[in-house]
């Protein structure tokens, strides 16, 4: 799924010196070569600022095509000589200060002021509830229907057959076609990023989307964060039960199943043809395989290879599960 972002306007006169300066470092052995984008390290192109916080991302540091890289003096010799440092004390807060100087809007997270009742002759067969509020630029495909109290933002897009229930919220989306949306249903919004302060937490600005595959179902009361610099992504004919949350930058496969009341930590990374039980939690920055089942309850905090039935907290294979457990 490869989308240009309508989302965000770009601050597109960006220099080099720029971001030095509003991290407060002086650098006069860098060149002031106008900046693209700031990304992560596996989209990052030559004139993108990228960044590098933890040895899980070497394979992709390795492979970026940046230039610039903010790191600290903990990972620095672990980056080759052929990039440029930014030498920062907090990589995130560093981050957060360079995405917002990109995308100076980054932080609001208001309401749409531009919605409007929607008008139903500007689309092909649609069939309407009432009390539906509808931004600019807004595109609805053919043979869809909404439902009473839903609010759709500016410039998010939906396919096909889609049906979206009543008191749904879509923002900084993009749907693909044959899509249920139950009602209650909440996409698009910030996510729960922030740096925790003494007095005060920074915030960091999510600039990414949702991205939502085609013959995909999302439950009532669903909650799918946008992602921070990358995108949220719900891969084809994968079906969410009720309740189910979904935090930023995360991205589920194909044909997948998860029931009610599961929870996905940032940046985790699903499989194709997982199954998911009810109430089961999924940490933040792990890898879970294809054709994985994880039992309900389970806490999986940590990276889980192909065709691996696990169940428990911490969750470990299901039949030493049920060994370890038969008398309890």
């Amino acid at each position: 799924m490869t989308h240009n972002n309508p989302f965000f306007k770009k601050n597109n006169k960006l220099k080099i010196m720029d971001v030095l300066k509003i991290l407060k470092i002086k650098d006069k052995k860098l060149k002031n070569h106008k900046l693209n984008d700031i990304k992560e390290l596996d989209q990052a192109n030559t004139n993108d600022v990228t960044f590098f916080n933890s040895t899980k991302y070497l394979g992709l540091l390795k492979k970026t095509k940046s230039k610039y890289i903010i790191t600290t003096n903990k990972y620095k010799n672990l980056v080759s000589k052929r990039y440029n440092l930014i030498l920062v004390d907090n990589v995130f807060i560093a981050v957060a200060k360079v995405t917002e100087l990109f995308y100076p809007n980054s932080l609001e997270d208001i309401f749409d002021e531009n919605v409007s009742l929607i008008n139903k002759k500007n689309f092909n067969n649609l069939k309407i509830g009432k009390n539906i509020l509808i931004g600019k630029n807004v595109k609805i495909g053919k043979n869809c229907s909404i439902g009473h109290n839903t609010v759709i933002e500016s410039n998010v897009r939906i396919g096909n057959n889609c049906t979206i229930g009543c008191n749904v919220i879509i923002k900084k989306a993009i749907i693909d076609d044959n899509v249920n949306i139950l009602d209650g249903a909440v996409i698009g919004k910030k996510g729960f990023g922030f740096f925790p302060g003494k007095n005060k937490n920074f915030r960091y600005p999510h600039i990414g989307m949702v991205l939502i595959g085609k013959n995909v179902e999302i439950g009532c009361n669903n909650t799918i964060d946008r992602g921070s610099l990358s995108n949220t992504v719900i891969g084809d004919n994968t079906f969410l039960d009720n309740q189910v949350h979904i935090a930023h930058n995360v991205k589920i496969g194909k044909n997948c199943s998860i029931a009610g009341q599961v929870g996905f930590a940032g940046s985790s990374l699903i499989g194709d043809n997982v199954m998911i039980g009810g109430q089961a939690g999924i940490s933040g920055h792990i890898k879970i395989g294809n054709k994985v089942k994880i039992g309900g309850g389970s806490g999986v905090i940590k990276s889980i290879p192909d065709n691996t039935n696990i169940m428990g907290y911490p969750a470990k294979d299901i039949r030493k599960f049920l060994k370890d457990n038969k008398n309890g």
